[in-house]
């Protein structure tokens, strides 16, 4: 195994490996033992950052909702707090409209909902701080999770940025939070939480957590020079799309796996998802990679990608995960990419 690499989270001192642990399987589709094994696996093999939010995990319910931080929370328990200070941690607050009303009432990024949020976060992970806390969505309406574009405004949202920034800048002054960023946003939502950081001397996001596979590089079009430019780094989720672009589900869904657990899943189930990935598995294995490698390695050698994040429910995928990070693609091998890309552009969106 090579060594990791590490790189610094934008405008922050936090030094993270540029592989970042995803946690969602934790507590639904992962026990509570097998969620500590990934987590020490992780850590053995140099990874010191970890994704995780409120809401999961994924398929969740009023029963479930909140176990994968508390199983993170035991496991951080474990180790102590001298080894919880070399971890970047990262969560996320939930936001509406995705029918998680069972999360708390009212769903939005209020002060007493982000307050309440934070001090839940930090109770179910054992921490007296998070590193990194991030919006899940926003709360306006738009175009996320299979929406191609933004045809019309959501009229009954009221831009409350300002006041959302100045909640974290007195979290950040308590010390309960370190730095803020967002996820499944748009180019106008990051210049928007830009523009008032400058004007008013606030709290200054440091990453977008967005999707970026080879299903998926919506983030190039608007976001990436915006990243770039301002300094904001991609958390790029879902590089294998949700284990499409392993290849497995070429040939129906097997048991267990999330297609078939999670039918109402959908963004990448579409007939040009199925034709892509068909077309990029042959590319890969005519250069003798796997299509996991080939589909990893283009999310992490991308300029605007800070860390990407990976996840998985047994052991093995966890190690071919980390393994294909060593991948390095050649020039063609990359022409041969972008000949399929424009053939069949984001088939999911």
């Amino acid at each position: 195994m090579t060594k990791m690499n590490y790189t610094t989270l934008p405008n922050t001192e936090l030094k993270v490996s540029k592989i970042c642990l995803g946690t969602m399987t934790f507590g639904n589709q992962n026990t509570e033992s097998e969620a500590h094994s990934q987590l020490d696996y992780a850590i053995e093999k140099g990874i010191n950052f970890i994704d995780t939010a409120e809401m999961y995990p994924i398929g969740g319910n009023a029963q479930i909702f909140g176990s994968t931080e508390r199983h993170i929370g035991t496991w951080i328990k474990k180790i102590g707090a001298s080894e919880r200070e070399k971890l970047v941690l990262a969560t996320k607050i939930a936001g509406p409209n995705r029918g998680m009303e069972y999360i708390r009432q009212p769903l939005d990024f209020s002060k007493k909902s982000i307050h309440e949020a934070v001090e839940l976060s930090l109770k179910n992970l054992q921490t007296d701080y998070i590193d990194l806390y991030q919006m899940h969505w926003p709360e306006r309406v738009m175009n996320m999770f299979q929406k191609r574009g933004v045809q019309e405004l959501d009229t009954k949202w009221q831009d409350n940025i300002f006041d959302v920034l100045t909640v974290y800048d007195g979290l950040i002054k308590e010390g309960k939070i370190k730095h803020i960023g967002l996820s499944n946003e748009n180019p106008w939502g990051v210049m928007r939480f830009l523009m008032e950081s400058e004007k008013h001397g606030l709290p200054r996001i440091a990453t977008i957590q967005n999707p970026f596979s080879l299903l998926n590089r919506l983030y190039e079009v608007g976001l990436s020079e915006i990243g770039m430019r301002e300094n904001v780094g991609l958390l790029a989720y879902s590089p294998l799309g949700f284990g499409f672009l392993s290849g497995k589900y070429l040939n129906g869904y097997p048991e267990n796996s999330r297609m078939k657990l999670f039918p109402n899943f959908v963004r990448y189930t579409n007939e040009n998802c199925f034709k892509a990935t068909k077309l990029y598995k042959e590319l890969a294995e005519a250069n003798g990679l796997t299509l996991t490698q080939m589909a990893i390695a283009f999310v992490h050698r991308q300029k605007f990608v800070t860390s990407t994040i990976i996840g998985a429910t047994t052991m093995e995928q966890l190690q071919e995960n980390i393994q294909a990070f060593e991948t390095i693609l050649s020039d063609e091998i990359v022409a041969e990419i972008e000949k399929i890309q424009e053939l069949i552009p984001n088939p999911a969106p």
